[in-house]
């Protein structure tokens, strides 16, 4: 029965439960893991963007800077002609260096070529321009007979033989002139131009950097929470099988075998199982437990009520109200038909009176053996007037006994009688068995009621 019972069982394993409800939260942890780092990663990415747009800006200034400070340096040489602006000059060019730190950062940012064109343009502009400021301070040293020794780069420039030969105020003219006039102020526009374009360009790629990485970090902060949610839904989904699982079915069987009742098939593959298990015991309990019982209150030999149920029925039949019979019956002369025909043969006649009086009797009266061949019987709501009831029965059944149609040795019943209508006294049983003495008197195999 309990192997069948185990093929029934249909339900939802906890065991296989965790493990799916554990590997969809190890999927979702690893994806929101992956989450994370990549909205990192885009944060990152847009952070640099940034940066990147800030240094550049940076060196656009730097560039813009540094031609600014040449140009500054060299007009003013060229109106006052002081050799400290000549210092300056060279010393931006060949010790400070602001035009070449550009130069060569440039290659470390993510900018496409035609935008860092646009700066190396302008430095390519700045250095040309480089040529005619040189040009302009040769020829103030030469107006003013300046040793240019220290400085190689203007040492080195020849003045063409029409500006050699103009006179040193001449020279200084042509040379305020060469930085000062429109072709000059024009190459200056263009370096200016080519660094706002160089801007425009590094603040449009900027924002189109960000605006990716805003878009993808959205994106990914979105599926962040979409996987946050059914993490959330899970977590309830977890809490409603536990509750529908677990905590339910264990509330239920708690209530069961408070009420010693048997278990509800309900829950888990586990419970179910337990409870389909503990149900066998149970069963196999409770019919163990009719058996003891029906071993305690019956007699083994002829299967009616044994003296120490009876004696529990004297005792509660004490306060019953109704008028009731109480019988005590005799075997006659059992004892020679244990000694004429065996014990086994007395033993069968035992229990065929037992049977004649369950049969006899209705299912609301009590027979019993109380002794070795001695029994008796509870006839219940019987009054006087009924008598001729109870006698017709006992003659039947010594009729049959008399008569035995199964090889049976002939036997009889005396039986004793006392009515009752005040529960069952000790004077009860005296009246019964004074009746019953009388009968036996009288030549057995009989009934009589006590008369008082």
């Amino acid at each position: 029965m309990g192997t069948d019972r185990k093929i029934q069982i249909r339900g939802i394993k906890i065991r296989t439960l965790n493990v799916v409800m554990i590997s969809i939260s190890c999927i979702l942890y690893v994806l929101l893991l992956w989450a994370t780092v990549h909205a990192l990663q885009k944060y990152d990415i847009m952070v640099s963007a940034t940066e990147h747009a800030n240094a550049c800006q940076k060196n656009a200034a730097l560039v813009s800077e540094g031609s600014d400070y040449l140009t500054e340096q060299v007009r003013l040489f060229t109106v006052t002609m002081d050799k400290q602006y000549l210092m300056n000059y060279f010393k931006e060019i060949y010790s400070t260096k602001r035009r070449d730190t550009v130069l060569d950062q440039l290659g470390d940012y993510d900018i496409s070529s035609k935008t860092s064109d646009y700066l190396r343009t302008a430095l390519n502009e700045s250095n040309e321009l480089m040529q005619t400021e040189m040009y302009s301070m040769k020829l103030i040293a030469a107006a003013n007979h300046y040793s240019m020794t220290n400085y190689s780069d203007v040492e080195q420039i020849d003045l063409t033989t029409e500006d050699a030969a103009l006179s040193p105020k001449q020279m200084i003219e042509k040379a305020q002139d060469l930085v000062f006039g429109s072709d000059y102020q024009n190459a200056k526009k263009s370096i200016s131009r080519n660094i706002t374009n160089f801007l425009d360009a590094i603040l449009i790629d900027s924002r189109q950097k960000q605006q990716a990485s805003t878009l993808n970090l959205k994106r990914t902060m979105r599926n962040q929470q979409i996987l946050i949610s059914i993490l959330f839904i899970e977590n309830i989904l977890i809490f409603i099988l536990i509750i529908r699982l677990i905590i339910k079915p264990l509330q239920i069987y708690i209530n069961n075998i408070k009420h010693e009742k048997r278990l509800e098939i309900t829950g888990s593959y586990e419970f179910k199982y337990l409870a389909l298990t503990y149900n066998n015991i149970f069963e196999l309990n409770a019919a163990n437990e009719l058996i003891l019982r029906h071993q305690a209150e019956h007699d083994p030999l002829t299967g009616i009520m044994n003296r120490g149920a009876f004696e529990q029925l004297k005792t509660a039949f004490k306060t019953y109200t109704d008028p009731f019979a109480f019988l005590i019956i005799d075997v006659d002369k059992f004892k020679l038909v244990n000694d004429g025909y065996g014990h086994e043969t007395g033993d069968d006649v035992l229990k065929k009176v037992a049977k004649l009086l369950e049969k006899s009797f209705r299912s609301t009266d009590y027979p019993a053996r109380i002794g070795g061949d001695e029994f008796a019987v509870i006839v219940t709501n019987i009054t006087p007037d009924m008598k001729t009831v109870i006698l017709n029965k006992i003659n039947a059944i010594n009729e049959t006994l008399m008569n035995p149609d199964d090889d049976l040795p002939q036997v009889s019943l005396s039986v004793g009688a006392a009515l009752s209508e005040c529960g069952f006294t000790d004077d009860l049983y005296k009246k019964a068995d004074t009746a019953l003495y009388e009968v036996k008197e009288h030549g057995r195999c009989g009934c009589r009621f006590f008369e008082s």
